[in-house]
């Protein structure tokens, strides 16, 4: 009983010593890697530096010019928000104009058309602040629809127009500087449905009469 006991005992002391060679050990890699940093010469060492202070400098170069390009969008298009919301005053000015011109019983008065002056004194001026601060209206009627600057509301039956072309400005719309600050609302033309058919049915003759 005594020499199990023993047995037992001397194999688990040397279960604790195998463990702790084993972890003691480092892997090969890591040993190897080891010895290379011991064994990098003085000009190595020195050309490892140069190119950590490189790339020191260019990370920082990069976060100068990101720093450049946000503080002149900032300057360039601070008043942004500020501008698009100002819009809506030229919208009120706007309706106030058509609610008075639409009026009965005012029209044609004298009194109605002093005020519609004012509001197109207040308008013109408004506009011209907004030119002196890069903010221009988008050309828009009697224009083809452009999907970036123009938004189509509705279509109009017009055969005196090319399909597409604007012949309505429900709102206007206005870019500052580059930027679209707000695209135009419009009516577009379309031909008439009578009209599109007979072209529809006079190409398909051409074709026929082609292939033959």
């Amino acid at each position: 009983m005594e020499k199990e006991e023993t047995q037992n005992g001397e194999d688990q002391n040397l279960k604790d010593e195998n463990s702790k060679i084993s972890t003691d050990k480092k892997p090969p890699e890591e040993t190897e890697k080891k010895d290379k940093e011991e064994q990098l010469s003085p000009e190595d060492e020195i050309a490892n530096l140069k190119d950590k202070v490189a790339r020191t400098f260019a990370e920082m170069e990069n976060q100068r010019r990101r720093f450049e390009k946000e503080k002149d969008e900032a300057f360039e298009y601070g008043g942004f928000s500020f501008a698009r919301e100002t819009l809506n005053l030229l919208d009120n000015l706007e309706r106030s104009k058509q609610t008075l011109e639409s009026d009965e019983t005012i029209k044609d008065k004298d009194t109605l058309k002093k005020l519609i002056e004012h509001i197109n004194i207040i308008n013109k001026d408004m506009i011209s602040i907004f030119k002196k601060n890069n903010i221009e209206p988008i050309k828009a009627i009697n224009e083809k629809l452009d999907p970036n600057l123009h938004q189509a509301m509705m279509e109009v039956e017009d055969d005196t127009k090319d399909q597409g072309t604007i012949v309505q400005e429900i709102q206007k719309g206005f870019m500052m500087k580059d930027r679209l600050l707000r695209p135009s609302l419009v009516a577009v033309s379309k031909k008439k449905v009578e009209e599109k058919q007979n072209n529809e049915k006079n190409q398909e003759n051409q074709e026929k009469e082609a292939k033959n």
